[in-house]
């Protein structure tokens, strides 16, 4: 069995050296907000390494190692085609301009402290459930259990809500009739981030998964939590909503009668 801490340098080493490549690469074309479609990829990244370090990955390792790929790739292509199409996301834009005024920085050292290495240690933290519960399902010596069948239901309805979420707003937004109108129907109806619902819901239940493997499970707990907290209350959910509120006049009628996370059923007005 592979030692958990040379595991865990591996991937660290890994992560590390693709942070440094994309960062060269924002800095020749001035952007660095592809940064959301390699979130998705560099935890696929991390699952596959772990698993590659597996002397003998078991059926754990596997269902693990299918479920981010199957949430990572699909959600890497969405935000990339995302980015190809609509060009610098403001919000990075606003961030960039706004460090580099406090500290002068230039623009590659802000992207680079500011962005990519910020970015690198808190994916890999979300990641731990798939790390930490692939490296501890090395030679199937725990069978999955009741828990495991669970959380991968869990993780695989947060895949459908989330893409199905994605699609509708997709097609929501090709329509030239709905510019500056909220999307408030489909899965939007019932909240207003089905996305980060279907985040929240993936990595929740493959921690779920992780967990029958005993304490590293346990352990990653931390990823799931952290991801829960980025979404609704620090970069995600508040960031868009304060930009939305201000280029949307239907927007403050939405937030009053839609969840804004867990779906319900819509306020009567």
């Amino acid at each position: 069995m592979t030692d958990l801490g040379s595991t865990i340098l591996v991937n660290a080493a890994a992560l590390f050296a693709v942070i440094l490549a994309l960062w060269a690469y924002s800095v020749k074309i001035r952007d660095v907000s592809f940064i959301d479609a390699f979130w998705a990829f560099g935890m696929v990244l991390l699952a596959c390494a772990t698993w590659a370090q597996s002397e003998f990955p078991g059926a754990r390792s596997h269902l693990l190692l299918g479920l981010t790929a199957l949430w990572g790739l699909r959600l890497t292509l969405h935000l990339w085609t995302r980015w190809r199409a609509h060009g610098e996301d403001p919000r990075y834009a606003k961030i960039m301009g706004s460090v580099m005024e406090k500290k002068g920085w230039s623009w590659s050292k802000t992207s680079l402290l500011s962005v990519f290495l910020t970015q690198a240690p808190l994916l890999f933290i979300t990641c731990l459930p798939a790390q930490l519960g692939i490296w501890a399902s090395e030679g199937s010596r725990i069978v999955l259990g009741p828990l495991a069948f669970f959380g991968a239901t869990i993780a695989i309805i947060g895949i459908l809500f989330e893409t199905i979420g994605d699609a509708q707003l997709n097609a929501f937004r090709a329509n030239p009739a709905n510019t500056g109108k909220v999307l408030d129907t489909g899965l939007w109806r019932f909240t207003r981030h089905p996305n980060y619902f279907g985040d929240a819901c993936t990595w929740w239940g493959i921690w779920l998964i992780a967990c029958e493997t005993g304490l590293p499970g346990w352990i990653s707990i931390i990823g799931p939590i952290f991801l829960t907290f980025t979404l609704t209350r620090w970069s995600g959910k508040p960031l868009l909503e304060k930009g939305m509120k201000k280029t949307r006049p239907e927007y403050a009628d939405y937030v009053a009668r839609t969840s804004g996370f867990f779906p319900l059923p819509p306020k009567s007005r």
